[in-house]
C-alpha cells in the first residue's frame, strides 16, 4: 500500500514537473518561432513590455506618467523587433535545435537556460541562452535575454538608457526613441 503510494506520488510529481516546464518554455518556443519565420508581432505578444520598463528604468520608472510608460513600452517594442529580430533571423536560419533545462520558478518569476544549437554548414556553433520571465495571468511573458552571460535589458540600461535619462529625462528619452522609430520605418514588422 505505502509503495503503491509513494509510486503514484512519484509520478504526480513527474507530471507536475513536466508540465511546469512545458509552461515556462511556450512563450519561448513561440517567440523563436515567430522571429525565425518572420512573425514578430506575435513574438512582441510574448514580452513582458512593464517588467521590462521597470528593469531598463529603475526608479526612473515610477517617475513616469501612465501616458510615458504606456509610450515607452510601444516604442521599445517596435525599435527592439526591428533591430533585433532581423538579426536573429539571420542566426535562426541554420537553428538545429534548442534543449531547455528545467526552470527554476519562484512565484510568478521564472528563470530557464537552453542551449541553442546552429547547425551552419561552415561551423557548428552552440549558444547558452537564459531567460527571465514572468507570469502575467495565466501565461508567462519574457523578460529579459541573456547569451553567453550578457543581458539584453542591463546591456540597453547601461550603455543606452541610463546616459538618456541623465541628459534630460522621460521628456528626452522618448523623443529619442520616436526619432530611432522614424528612422526605423522602412524596416517592416509582420
Amino acid at each position: 500500500m505505502m509503495r503503491a503510494l509513494i509510486i503514484t506520488l512519484l509520478s504526480f510529481s513527474t507530471l507536475a514537473f513536466a508540465a511546469a516546464k512545458d509552461d515556462v518554455s511556450k512563450p519561448l518556443k513561440t517567440v523563436v518561432n515567430s522571429v525565425r519565420f518572420g512573425k514578430d508581432l506575435l513574438a512582441l505578444k510574448h514580452f513582458a513590455g512593464e517588467e521590462q520598463g521597470k528593469q531598463l528604468l529603475g526608479d526612473d520608472w515610477a517617475k513616469g506618467t501612465d501616458g510615458q510608460r504606456k509610450e515607452f513600452v510601444k516604442l521599445f517594442h517596435v525599435i527592439f523587433a526591428k533591430v533585433a529580430f532581423p538579426k536573429f533571423r539571420t542566426q535562426f536560419e541554420n537553428l538545429d535545435t534548442i534543449l531547455y533545462d528545467e526552470p527554476v520558478v519562484k512565484g510568478d518569476t521564472a528563470e530557464m537556460a537552453s542551449t541553442i544549437l546552429i547547425n551552419h554548414p561552415l561551423k557548428k556553433q552552440e549558444l547558452k541562452v537564459k531567460y527571465q520571465l514572468v507570469k502575467a495571468g495565466a501565461a508567462w511573458q519574457v523578460v529579459d535575454v541573456s547569451v553567453l552571460g550578457d543581458s539584453m535589458i542591463k546591456g540597453i540600461r547601461e550603455d543606452q538608457i541610463v546616459p538618456i535619462m541623465k541628459e534630460g529625462g522621460w521628456d528626452n528619452l522618448l523623443k529619442l526613441m520616436r526619432e530611432k522609430a522614424k528612422e526605423l520605418e522602412s524596416v517592416p514588422l509582420k
